[in-house]
């Protein structure tokens, strides 16, 4: 038997050698994956299964879904999916959008970064979000302030890590220690949401009175990582309604809805990528509804199509507001249920998740506006906010003004969070647990 080099030509004799040269597979050698001829294989097999999965006919069953299901929308006969006012698609010029005077004339942005949950060889899983508020027109001193929270998970059952709020940097930052109650999995989902969701509402909480229109959320009004532990896992369910501290940042949220109502400023949150199952999980059982997720659903509802079936990309398309007790949204004004003992100063259904839909065709994407029912029951807020929305989507082809510049100043690069872990291993004394996929990707320390 012979060997061949990398790249060699390769020529043996004797028996059970190869009669004629031949030339070992420069794909092993360059690294690469695949062979061209193995591509050209996929592509039949991703043709033989598009050929079974006809999408037009997704577009038939999604007309049939907004026509006949979604007004109301019913799961176990009650009404989980309700327009607020009458079941409506609508279109605007994407120009005409874009130049029209902005109903409020200010506008803030809030946003929370992390650096994604890490692992120590103390036995410590932490992660750290920072929070910062952005406004437009743009306010140094507002995009300054930051509130940072370190998230801390351990074992060890001696350990008391929990720490009162401090100031830094000359007053415009406050930062805190959260002690993670204690799990046996999940260390890495708990540390991350606890960190970033009371990061963002507290900040948003503590900015509330430099508000005076408008503030976008960069994500959903409340918590959904959070909340979506009730659907997850036993463990991760009874945590959310055994332990305090996920209610109380669960509270904090509710705390800020009641801070925004009662002081007759609204508050809105710019989904960018909704995951929600929620109303594709019901059309299910009673039209089989073949779409992943509900963005997918909505796609198809507001997608316009010219007579060669081309994409028409000139016109943002929207629905009308609902109201929501589907999925997680159902959770929100069940305050029993969440075991949240509160004096609550609105009524269950202000609390209410309502949201609209909408889609740009530039670039074939969905977003969801979410706000508490509370601030949405006003027929002429609901029209502002939507002409607000359709306005920044237009003007930045993407979230609006005030989340991007807030995402600006709230994300960690990835060169930040590698600095911040570094210093943190050092005030450890020890070092970051690594896999195996940290060497493969090139993330280990040197690479």
């Amino acid at each position: 038997m012979c060997l061949p080099r990398p790249g060699s030509v390769l020529s043996c004799d004797g028996p059970g050698s190869p009669t004629r040269p031949f030339r070992f597979a420069a794909g092993l050698a360059t690294g690469m994956t695949l062979d061209p001829v193995h591509v050209d294989g996929i592509a039949r097999l991703a043709g033989q299964v598009g050929r079974s999965v006809d999408d037009r006919e997704h577009g038939d069953v999604a007309e049939t879904a907004w026509t006949d299901f979604l007004d109301p929308l019913y799961a176990d006969g009650d009404p989980v999916l309700e327009p607020m006012d009458s079941l409506a698609r609508r279109r605007v010029p994407v120009a005409d959008a874009a130049l029209q005077e902005p109903p409020f004339p200010t506008q803030h942005g809030l946003d929370a970064g992390t650096i994604n949950p890490t692992t120590f060889k103390n036995g410590l899983v932490l992660d750290v979000s920072q929070a910062a508020m952005a406004a437009v027109p743009s306010d140094v001193d507002l995009h300054r302030a930051r509130t940072i929270v370190m998230t801390v998970h351990t074992n060890d059952r001696t350990a008391d890590l929990s720490d009162d709020w401090r100031m830094d940097d000359e007053g415009y930052a406050r930062r805190r220690i959260l002690h993670a109650p204690r799990v046996d999995r999940y260390e890495q989902t708990v540390v991350h949401a606890l960190a970033l969701y009371l990061a963002e509402s507290q900040h948003a909480l503590d900015q509330a009175e430099v508000v005076s229109d408008l503030l976008v959320l960069d994500g959903p009004i409340y918590p959904t990582g959070l909340l979506k532990w009730r659907e997850r896992d036993p463990e991760l369910r009874k945590l959310l309604t055994g332990a305090d501290v996920p209610r109380q940042v669960i509270g904090t949220y509710l705390e800020l809805v009641e801070t925004f109502v009662e002081r007759g400023v609204p508050i809105v949150g710019f989904v960018k990528n909704s995951a929600s199952k929620a109303i594709t999980r019901v059309l299910r059982d009673d039209l089989g509804a073949p779409w992943v997720d509900d963005e997918a659903l909505f796609r198809q509802v507001l997608e316009r199509r010219d007579a060669d079936g081309e994409l028409r990309t000139d016109a943002l398309t929207f629905t009308n507001w609902f109201r929501s007790r589907v999925g997680t949204d159902a959770m929100v004004a069940d305050l029993e249920t969440l075991s949240i003992d509160r004096d609550q100063s609105l009524p269950p259904a202000a609390y209410e998740v309502t949201f609209m839909v909408v889609y740009d065709p530039r670039d074939d994407l969905i977003y969801r506006v979410e706000a508490p029912a509370a601030i949405t029951t006003d027929d002429a807020t609901r029209d502002r906010l939507t002409d607000q929305v359709l306005r920044g989507v237009a003007a930045e082809r993407g979230p609006p003004e005030a989340v991007g510049k807030a995402d600006a100043l709230a994300r960690i690069d990835r060169r930040g969070k590698e600095a911040l872990r570094e210093r943190i291993e050092r005030e450890f004394d020890t070092r970051r647990q690594q896999s195996y996929d940290d060497k493969r990707w090139g993330l280990l320390g040197g690479e």
